[in-house]
């Protein structure tokens, strides 16, 4: 995927390319119309957050790559914005804590989940051992409608903690009610699905998503009573409170 011309050094540079990378998506039929409606809603949280992790968020990715690193089965959801924003990064998570990865959307089409699974194995999938999953939807969320409902047996469906990046509320819920272990990326505290996850990452998922990576690295050794703490330690109320609080204040200090 061709990057913008712009100098990294710009102070708009990750929204300018965030905005790029969608269009392009868009252009691929990898992400819907819709999808630019809900970068253009994120970049604005993501403004009013100073465009920047805040440490609550670092202390809730480090609480996700614990996590994922004690589940069994664990699955990254992906869908059309997360394909075009993260897809290698999306990769290299899944790779390093051996997690599959479930192509699951809103606006499904058999033509669209397949360009998204190429697009995925473009970027290194197979290489790094990453299933994908999503393309046979032989299970259903309870209370969905449709195209909505739809996610693969082997994948989302058996999944004991779910990654759901960018995430519908309606589904996010959905997962909750089954009984999975959500982690949310939303940069809106104030969402069904950030409030709706066992750890809400409120952060621009270009940021997030290696983040949570790096810290799974610096995990990987760790004991499962070492992990365990760490996500017990993590107060999904807390970290929602303090993005909330630093948009209502302003105060980014």
């Amino acid at each position: 995927m061709s990057e913008i011309d712009v100098p990294e050094s710009h102070p708009r540079y990750q929204s300018l390319l965030t905005r790029h990378r969608i269009e392009e998506g868009v252009d691929k039929g990898i992400t819907s119309r819709q999808g630019l409606i809900a970068e253009g809603r994120g970049e604005a949280f993501d403004y009013l957050l100073g465009e920047e992790t805040l440490p609550s968020a670092d202390e809730a990715a480090r609480a996700a790559a614990a996590l994922l690193h004690l589940a069994e089965r664990p699955v990254l959801s992906v869908n059309g914005n997360v394909a075009a924003l993260v897809p290698g990064e999306m990769i290299d998570l899944a790779a390093a804590v051996d997690a599959a990865i479930e192509v699951n959307l809103f606006n499904r089409t058999d033509e669209r989940m397949r360009t998204i699974a190429a697009h995925l194995r473009d970027h290194g999938a197979e290489e790094a051992g990453v299933p994908i999953k999503g393309l046979t939807a032989d299970a259903r969320l309870p209370g969905l409608d449709h195209e909505r409902s739809k996610v693969d047996a082997g994948g989302i469906g058996s999944a004991d903690v779910v990654l759901v990046p960018l995430e519908d509320g309606d589904r996010a819920e959905a997962l909750s009610v089954m009984g999975k272990s959500e982690i949310v990326i939303d940069l809106n505290p104030l969402s069904r699905s950030a409030k709706t996850a066992a750890v809400p990452i409120v952060d621009n998922i270009l940021r997030a998503v290696p983040n949570i990576t790096e810290h799974a690295q610096e995990l990987e050794s760790a004991a499962t009573d070492d992990l365990e703490a760490i996500v017990r330690s993590f107060d999904p109320e807390a970290a929602l409170d303090a993005a909330e609080g630093t948009i209502r204040s302003g105060d980014l200090e």
